[in-house]
């Protein structure tokens, strides 16, 4: 029986996006099934790739060659919906990656189960936005992607709390605060299915922030650490860009980040 590490692997080590979103589902759908069971899998070990296997296409660009595109226009929605589905590819992996990249670390059995739930929902995220894609005439790789997204999984892989800081509780709090406006934006030209699948996403991010907030509370309580000066001095270490507003402040007290995490450090 494969072990939760190799699982992981498995996706972190396959190119395709929707092959990749694939196998997460199969894999989550492996664990959570060993627990109803009554027999969990083990969690194991694994060395994972500094980088995830990623498709030929899109080109990843620098954030300055990035082309400006004007979401009002349909090419322009359609390209907003691209760079979504670019961060919800890169969203299973880091799921995925962290299990066997801090499999070192003494975890309870509820990280695991959160952490492969996220990684499930974001295979379906990927999956939505593939569809509305192709919906609209357009695919996955079809445009120019972001190149700097896997940056943070980089510089905070050997650190756990980085981790959880970085990612879940600063660039998945992100998108709590953006993606309202990009509800609204479809809302605006009738494309329902799109605004559906855009639902889906902002409800879901919520739990995903959430399981950040959870852990890293939890491992600053095992070290007896104040989460709050902790989390200001992860930012600073590894957030190379700048917090800044306007914040989702209701979405985010959900998620368990509290105003005086962000607003103090925020640039404004």
């Amino acid at each position: 029986m494969a072990t939760l590490c190799e699982l992981a692997m498995g996706v972190l080590t396959t190119a395709d996006g929707r092959e990749k979103a694939a196998k997460s589902h199969a894999a989550a759908k492996m664990w959570f099934a060993s627990i109803e069971a009554g027999q969990p899998l083990e969690i194991g070990e694994a060395k994972p790739p500094l980088r995830p296997a990623r498709p030929a296409q899109p080109e990843l660009l620098s954030p300055r060659d990035m082309p400006k595109r004007k979401p009002g226009s349909p090419k322009g929605r359609s390209a907003l919906l691209h760079a979504i589905a670019h961060i919800e590819l890169n969203a299973i992996d880091l799921h995925w990656d962290i299990i066997p990249r801090f499999a070192h670390v003494p975890l309870p059995r509820g990280f695991y189960d959160d952490w492969v739930k996220a990684a499930d929902e974001e295979s379906k995220h990927f999956n939505l936005l593939c569809d509305r894609l192709e919906a609209m005439g357009s695919h996955y790789g079809a445009l120019p992607a972001h190149e700097g997204l896997w940056q943070a999984a980089i510089d905070t892989a050997n650190d756990f709390m980085g981790r959880l800081a970085i990612v879940p509780m600063v660039l998945e709090a992100r998108g709590l605060d953006v993606t309202p406006a990009m509800i609204d934006l479809f809302k605006s030209v009738g494309d329902e299915e799109t605004v559906s699948t855009l639902e889906i996403i902002y409800a879901e991010e919520v739990g995903h922030v959430a399981y950040g907030s959870k852990w890293f509370h939890f491992m600053c309580g095992r070290e007896n650490i104040d989460p709050k000066e902790n989390f200001h001095a992860l930012v600073d270490k590894y957030f190379t860009s700048k917090l800044r507003p306007p914040f989702n402040d209701e979405k985010r007290a959900e998620a368990g980040l509290p105003l005086d995490f962000y607003w103090p450090i925020a640039v404004t």
